[in-house]
């Protein structure tokens, strides 16, 4: 078990908590290193970890009975995974897989449902966290819904650009096609409109962020709610 941790508080919500909080989370984590397409949680099966990434991202999809994949959300070092963990729920509805190379902690289930009833900061914490990704994936549905595939591109692009250091992204096709739940082909008609414009430059395998402010223009409203209001939510929990 790892002690005391010293970058533990690169996770966002780790960082929200009051000092003497945070020791006792602290004490309960180990650090890990996932590599991508590591699965950490399995729809149906029981969970045994919940995750604080420092550095990465993770991807939330569902499967249908007909294998059909999409994905539902996006996370990083802003939140925790698998979620469901907060309703004292020992089955992950959703299957969750690295689709950046990542770094963070873990946190037995049992120590975290222990948190959860011992620590109001930590709880109030955890259940502000589960609302802005419910905000998050209702943003997702509605974009999928009224945006045109280049807009949700720049949108998703920029999501992961919030959870990365740097302006490299190092996303597959099929990451994104799984992210924007079209074929490979559009993708790449799609990459090559927001190279044309300037907004990145897309090589194999990596997509460079160029203009963040353009890209942020084009994307319109597909983006920017979600992450207003997570900051809304995030801060003054404790008087800051």
């Amino acid at each position: 078990m790892a002690n005391e941790p010293l970058d533990a508080h690169n996770n966002k919500l780790i960082a929200r908590l009051p000092v003497n909080e945070r020791q006792k989370v602290l004490l309960k984590l180990e650090s890990v290193a996932l590599r991508r397409d590591t699965v950490i949680s399995e729809a149906g099966k029981p969970i045994e970890w919940v995750y604080f990434l420092t550095e990465g991202i993770g991807s939330v999809f569902l499967a249908t009975p007909e294998r059909n994949h999409a994905e539902a959300g996006i996370f990083g070092s802003e939140g925790y995974i698998p979620t469901s963990a907060v309703t004292d729920v020992d089955f992950s509805p959703f299957n969750v897989n690295i689709q950046i190379d990542a770094l963070g902690y873990r946190m037995s289930y049992r120590d975290f449902q222990m948190l959860m009833e011992t620590s109001r900061p930590f709880a109030k914490v955890m259940i502000r966290a589960i609302e802005a990704f419910a905000i998050q994936l209702a943003y997702t549905a509605v974009s999928n819904a009224v945006h045109d595939v280049n807009e949700r591109l720049a949108r998703w692009l920029l999501m992961c650009h919030d959870r990365v250091v740097g302006d490299s992204l190092g996303l597959t096709h099929e990451f994104i096609s799984l992210m924007l739940s079209v074929r490979r082909p559009s993708v790449t008609t799609s990459l090559h409109v927001l190279e044309g414009n300037g907004f990145i430059r897309a090589k194999r395998g990596v997509i460079t962020i160029r203009n963040r402010a353009a890209l942020e223009d084009y994307a319109h409203d597909a983006y920017g709610k979600p992450e207003e209001e997570y900051r809304r939510l995030m801060e003054g929990l404790f008087g800051e």
